[in-house]
């Protein structure tokens, strides 16, 4: 372990108590407003940073910068999850008042297959050096697809995992309040809700290669890694109520995010060269500088197409970037 048993036990036992304060919260299946979800979004973001400034004063500044590029990386590469979560959610037709109770689901188990990546992915790269190559080769492909194709290519009807578990287990198409089971004519039946539920750790499971293998250019340290990965992930259901209705002003974010996956693809090949490891402070630099330029392109172009369709006399939710 990359740290003591005493600091994983206790940042599990902070984790677990912020989620049981937030599904205690919600356990009335209200539907999430904005003001709410920014609320929770501060909250989160607040004990993400809080976190970092431990790790700071706990083990120096090399090990809390790599902490925050981590962090901030995995937050940007949750852009997509939200864009998804929204497509599946339209899929299924979920009821906005059972959304938060299968995000929150949703990021529990996120966060134990996350663990078993993180621990896998470390242990590929200490022992095997032509993994970091190959890991190196798929973030920077996974960057261009990205770059290329522009959003996820996600069909939830033809996710396998979801045909598979209409096939195995009793379904009833239909909700059943917030009820992930049901019983039927003496049968025990999934709801829709759990195909939505299915359907979302499903998709996550794809993004949790893609993020893992991309905070392990950062730092095989897998404390911080997994850190750095629950705290943003953690987030991951307010930050999808805020964003949900506002991802089209963010139209040029993608790039940057498969800049970034481009860059820490090369980080891990050039680490199994006589170039060495990059800088940590590089790192930040990078992740940083790319995000912040790619926001403020977005929303540069953002008002831009709102002035050339106002000029135009069209609505202004017409306006693309």
């Amino acid at each position: 372990m990359s740290a003591p048993v005493w600091a994983w036990a206790a940042v599990s036992g902070v984790i677990a108590v912020m989620l049981a304060v937030d599904m205690l919260s919600h356990r009335d299946n209200h539907v999430i407003e904005l003001r709410e979800a920014l609320v929770w979004s501060a909250v989160w973001i607040g004990a993400g940073v809080l976190f970092g400034l431990f790790v700071w004063l706990w083990r120096g500044g090399d090990p809390a910068v790599a902490y925050f590029s981590g962090y901030l990386l995995e937050k940007a590469l949750s852009v997509d999850n939200v864009f998804v979560f929204a497509l599946l959610f339209g899929y299924f037709r979920v009821p906005a008042g059972y959304q938060h109770k299968v995000l929150f689901w949703g990021v529990v188990g996120a966060l134990l297959f996350r663990l078993v990546f993180i621990v896998a992915g470390a242990q590929l790269l200490q022992r095997l050096a032509w993994a970091g190559v190959v890991l190196g080769a798929f973030l920077i492909w996974t960057g261009w697809r990205l770059a290329v194709r522009g959003k996820p290519d996600v069909d939830p009807g033809r996710n396998v995992v979801v045909r598979l578990f209409r096939r195995v287990v009793p379904t009833d198409p239909a909700y059943h309040g917030d009820r992930f089971t049901v019983r039927a004519a003496g049968r025990r039946r999934a709801t829709l809700l759990l195909v939505a539920l299915v359907a979302i750790e499903a998709t996550d499971v794809v993004f949790a290669i893609d993020s893992v293998a991309a905070i392990l250019a950062i730092t095989t340290d897998t404390f911080l890694v997994w850190t750095a990965n629950a705290f943003a992930v953690l987030g991951l259901r307010s930050l999808y109520f805020c964003l949900a209705g506002l991802l089209r002003h963010f139209g040029y974010l993608r790039y940057g995010v498969a800049l970034l996956l481009g860059f820490a693809g090369l980080k891990l090949i050039l680490a199994e060269t006589p170039v060495g490891k990059l800088p940590i402070w590089l790192t930040f630099a990078v992740v940083v500088l790319t995000l912040s330029v790619s926001i403020v392109w977005s929303v540069l172009s953002g008002r831009r197409g709102r002035r050339r369709a106002s000029r135009a006399g069209q609505p202004p939710g017409d306006a693309q970037p």
